[in-house]
């Protein structure tokens, strides 16, 4: 299998789920390219083309720590490949991850990743249910309301403020499009800086207002969904508690969030039955939702992430599940030709 994986880029990227998914795939006796947003070439009368870089296939990698030093030192293969090469695009890059002046990086990922859907590459996830979900705070909007918190998206501060009175004066406030708990406020009855905080987010764009949901002081679940499903591996599931710091309400890892274990509860089950449908029909093969009690907080299609924390709390490394899954929806997309979409196969056991 050829696959190739879209980053941010390649000289920033840290040892997360990304990279251990690459080592496992090369482990495996892949062939993994790795490339930037900014890699890919168009011209009107080729195939789409990208310049990879690719760790050499007789290099012995035994953990992702050595793999990323092996993509990122001079050892390393450039080489220029088409859509026609390739039996797997897998976007990975995070677009609220990238730094200032790179705002055409953005969406290169997922735009790219459309073409060369169109030339014959299964794209995962779906590039045209991540161009839809793009904004994975207003996709997750469509979601039943059963299972979410009560929530406001708007720039305007008399509607935020409105809100903040209706919800006993104690509210979440962050921006739209952000991620890792940057720009995430608590609002309660007592904050001075009201007015600013919202005038500091509303300068990024829309506003979420969400209720605040107590529950929270026990940190948040992050549960790795694929297929629709949770992922599974020797009878345990990929599922990780993510509990805040002292003093902090955030349960973000890149905050200093720690991992714990955690049972998947029947309101955490109801979550999922309800989300599945969605992200089955829409063709988003790995997906990360984070839950907070029986409410869903948030939802990652874009680069779901986390499995670096695995082993702290004794889970497996599920990354061979993952990668044994994009080699069956190959095989099926060999013997079956065109009969599939890739919005199909993206989401196909």
């Amino acid at each position: 299998m050829k696959i190739c994986f879209v980053i941010n880029d390649i000289e920033t990227e840290s040892c997360g789920t990304s990279v251990m998914l690459m080592t496992t795939a090369h482990n495996r006796g892949h062939e993994v390219y790795v490339m930037g947003v900014g890699d890919f070439n168009f011209h009107h009368d080729a195939p789409i083309s990208i310049y990879s870089t690719q760790v050499p296939k007789n290099t012995k990698t035994k953990s992702p720590k050595k793999y990323l030093e092996a993509l990122q030192s001079s050892k390393a293969r450039k080489r220029k490949i088409t859509a026609k090469t390739l039996d797997v695009l897998f976007i990975r890059n995070n677009p609220t991850e990238e730094e200032s002046g790179r705002a055409w990086a953005e969406q290169a990922g997922v735009a790219f990743g459309r073409m060369m859907q169109q030339q014959g590459a299964l794209v995962l996830n779906d590039a045209y249910a991540l161009s839809h979900a793009f904004i994975d705070k207003l996709y997750f909007e469509e979601l039943p309301q059963e299972i979410k918190p009560n929530s406001l998206i708007t720039r305007n501060k008399e509607d935020i403020i409105k809100f903040w009175e209706e919800n006993n004066k104690k509210v979440v406030l962050k921006p739209l499009e952000g991620s890792g708990g940057q720009n995430v406020f608590l609002i309660d009855e007592n904050e001075k800086n009201m007015n600013q905080i919202i005038e500091t987010i509303s300068q990024q764009g829309y506003v979420i207002a969400q209720e605040f949901l107590p529950a929270v002081k026990d940190g948040d679940v992050r549960i790795i969904l694929m297929n629709g499903r949770v992922m599974v591996k020797d009878g345990k599931q990929a599922i990780i508690r993510r509990v805040s710091g002292e003093g902090e309400f955030r349960s973000n890892f890149a905050l200093g969030a720690t991992a714990d274990s955690s049972d998947l509860t029947p309101a955490m089950q109801r979550i999922v039955d309800l989300t599945a449908p969605k992200l089955i029909r829409d063709g988003l093969f790995f997906v990360g939702l984070d839950v907070v009690k029986d409410k869903l907080i948030e939802i990652n299609v874009l680069s779901p992430g986390g499995m670096e924390h695995f082993k702290d709390i004794g889970l497996p490394d599920f990354t061979n599940t993952v990668i044994e899954a994009i080699e069956r929806k190959v095989e099926y997309k060999e013997l079956y030709g065109n009969q599939f979409t890739n919005r199909e196969l993206a989401c196909m056991q």
